[in-house]
């Protein structure tokens, strides 16, 4: 659910009488919660705090606010040098030429997030989008309430809720541990880098997710409604040619490790389940409505940095890619994260396959991804990171267009990002970071526009987190 708030004029009043009061008193401690500063770094599935008491309802606003400067080149020499394309139902597109970019600011990005504690180990949260590359109008990405208590009487719930967290609403699904780095709108301060994966897991979904930890092991169950937002409506045959009008919930399955074995070690390991057989409409791997961090790179020329191009790539996600498994979609993510005294190790490896409505067969997408970090400095406020991060898919067969001049594609396309990083914790709650990228799209037919693309150059950011 991210409902979007035509009028956002009443909440904006509404913050700026409230956010000066909640910056000049303290904040209150609310139990279970992932912090939005540095000591959020590294944090994934919650902790249990087994230590806090309940003394009365609480209220505590937070926010993330970044700012970008940005320098990237683009091209796409590969490419048919035809300009204008023309599709079925009669619009038009400006074919292989792409968006002239120059250096310069981006609109800046803000979250708010508010987090009540409702009742002993009850809390409830809700995270809105004040303004992001994709929409810079006011969104709610979402709201939830999370149990590590239950107001039940008796021993056998106490033990059950000792080891057992419960969320139940509408939120970020936890599908492997990238999303737990990944920038987010405004919040971007855990991320190391500008950008997430190059083929983006992320999606925010109505359903539960049941999970457990003792030890260093963990284990998590979900089920939701397996679309990005509420809907009732019935699917029909002119969105579904393959006859499928049922609608099925996603099953969400997570198991793994994370322990620190001594006072400068940390291992975790983990493998994750997303299945769906018949959605609406899924986004897993396109669920984001905060956009990515880069802006408009190897991007067809539209005037509109909201519209889609021919080619179905939104302009708000410039840099990723998304294979569009709408229809079915089973995703299994691997993660590995070390840390030893100042450096961090994170990989990924995720395999999915896929289809949407239109195609008779399914596809796979492949993708794989190493970070290295070492913090250093006091408190480790100084930080230093490489990334590496390839994608293998098959594109959807009507990916570049429909009817006559249609495309059927039978081989793997490829994308690569290289991309070293640092940055400075002023405190922990304001950073300053940078990164240079390079990133380049190989095997891609001459008809597509990212035939033989690259973009490189830097990124600026300036984050605040509280």
């Amino acid at each position: 659910m991210k409902l979007h708030i035509k009028n956002s004029y009443p909440l904006l009043l509404l913050l700026t009488g409230l956010l000066p009061l909640a910056l000049m008193a303290q904040q209150p401690k609310i139990a279970n919660l992932r912090p939005y500063d540095k000591s959020g770094i590294n944090v994934f599935e919650t902790v249990k705090d087994t230590g806090s008491t309940f003394d009365g309802l609480k209220i505590r606003f937070g926010a993330g606010f970044t700012q970008q400067f940005q320098n990237l080149k683009h091209e796409n020499p590969s490419a048919l040098n035809n300009t204008v394309g023309s599709f079925a139902n009669g619009s038009s597109t400006p074919g292989n030429k792409l968006k002239v970019i120059t250096a310069g600011f981006q609109t800046a990005q803000a979250n708010l997030n508010m987090d009540v504690q409702l009742a002993d180990g009850i809390r409830l949260n809700i995270t809105s989008y004040l303004s992001t590359k994709h929409h810079n109008e006011t969104w709610v990405k979402g709201g939830y309430i999370q149990f590590d208590k239950l107001p039940f009487k008796g021993q056998l719930w106490s033990d059950i809720m000792k080891i057992t967290t419960i969320k139940i609403g509408h939120f970020e699904v936890d599908y492997g541990d990238e999303h737990f780095r990944r920038s987010d709108g405004g919040q971007t301060l855990y991320n190391p880098f500008m950008e997430g994966n190059i083929m983006d897991a992320y999606a925010t979904e109505i359903g539960g997710e049941v999970f457990v930890q003792k030890n260093g092991l963990f284990g998590m169950f979900g089920v939701t409604n397996g679309m990005i937002k509420g809907n009732v409506d019935s699917l029909y045959a002119a969105q579904n040619p393959d006859g499928n009008l049922h609608k099925s919930p996603s099953l969400l399955l997570k198991a793994g490790f994370d322990k620190k074995l001594n006072k400068d070690l940390r291992v975790r390991v983990s493998a994750s389940y997303y299945g769906n057989q018949s959605s609406g409409s899924n986004t897993l791997l396109g669920g984001d409505r905060s956009g990515s961090n880069y802006q408009y790179v190897m991007e067809q020329n539209s005037a509109n940095p909201s519209s889609t191009t021919g080619a179905g790539t939104p302009l708000a996600f410039s840099g990723r890619f998304n294979p569009g498994f709408s229809k079915k979609i089973n995703a299994f993510m691997f993660n590995g994260f070390l840390k030893a005294y100042g450096f961090e190790l994170f990989g990924t490896y995720e395999t999915v396959s896929g289809r949407t409505a239109k195609e008779a067969s399914t596809r796979k997408a492949n993708q794989y991804a190493v970070d290295g970090v070492y913090r250093f400095g006091k408190d480790e406020n100084l930080f230093l990171g490489l990334r590496y991060n390839a994608v293998s898919a098959r594109l959807a067969d009507n990916a570049a267009g429909t009817g006559a001049g249609a495309i059927t594609y039978t081989g793997n396309v490829k994308v690569n990002r290289f991309a070293v990083a640092g940055g400075w914790f002023m405190s922990k709650n304001i950073l300053m970071k940078a990164e240079y990228v390079v990133q380049k799209y190989n095997d891609f037919p001459v008809a597509d526009y990212r035939a033989g693309g690259k973009f490189n150059g830097y990124v600026i950011e300036a984050v605040v987190g509280f």
